[in-house]
């Protein structure tokens, strides 16, 4: 019996160590890398805050892209945004020059809500900025301006109560025409747009939208049950899919049921 064990024993050993041979001799012979973060890899997000909106509203959409890998930056407009938005762009240009310098990227992504689309936009239109992004993703931004804006004047509030970037994202303002003149999408930046049919501050919700080849995403088209409101843009799980996807260029693939 003990020899019949002994036998059984070598010749599982033999078997074993003429198969891991053969291995060994089909393998490459270059040593194989270690596996990449791809995000990790891939270029800086800065996320770009709205009218009226602290840095740290931007959290939950930062700490989203950081748990897939992004090295994400969250970029606050000086002074809430209240201000001229052209003004805003050029202080943001700064910001991306030192996201630049900071990380050793040569181009950037944006991920940008509201207002911050405009600006964003405006900084890739007139100032040059289609060199140094990559990926131009808006949430809920009035590329064509917002009835909201307009009706503070029809009831009596004045021009937008006084609020410069309120009146330039007046339907029809001089500041709009000027952004959606010629080209919505220069450059060989990708344009991603994100909107919803339950936008409380984007009306008509169309006007989230921009032309001349960009990705025009409705939630609703893909998901007719998600209600998500202006600011849950940034907080939404199925919104987030479509940034996500946005940024590696994949298609349009909303997750209905994300958290």
């Amino acid at each position: 019996m003990l020899l019949r064990k002994t036998v059984l024993v070598l010749s599982l050993a033999t078997a074993a160590l003429v198969a891991s041979t053969a291995t060994a001799t089909a393998a490459p012979a270059a040593p194989v890398a270690a596996p990449v973060n791809a995000a990790a890899a891939a270029n800086p997000v800065i996320v770009v805050g709205g009218l009226s909106c602290i840095a740290v509203a931007y959290e939950p959409i930062a700490a989203r892209l950081r748990g897939d890998g992004y090295r994400t930056f969250i970029y606050q407009l000086p002074g809430l945004g209240l201000g001229d938005i052209p003004t805003s762009a050029r202080a943001f240009a700064g910001y991306v020059n030192q996201v630049r310098a900071s990380t050793g990227a040569a181009t950037v992504d944006v991920v940008a809500h509201s207002e911050g689309g405009l600006v964003a936009r405006y900084y890739l239109k007139r100032l040059g900025g289609t060199a140094t992004v990559g990926r131009y993703v808006s949430l809920g931004s009035p590329q064509y301006g917002t009835y909201v804006a307009n009706i503070l004047a029809f009831l009596g509030l004045g021009s937008c109560a006084g609020i410069v970037a309120c009146q330039q994202m007046t339907i029809g303002s001089a500041f709009l025409a000027d952004l959606n003149a010629g080209d919505d999408t220069p450059g060989a930046v990708r344009y991603t747009t994100v909107r919803t049919l339950q936008d409380e501050l984007v009306r008509p919700t169309g006007n989230a939208a921009v032309n001349d080849g960009a990705t025009n995403v409705l939630i609703q088209a893909y998901c007719p049950l998600r209600v998500v409101g202006h600011l849950g843009l940034v907080l939404d799980g199925t919104a987030y899919t479509i940034v996500r996807g946005a940024l590696v260029d994949g298609p349009v693939r909303p997750n209905c049921l994300a958290l």
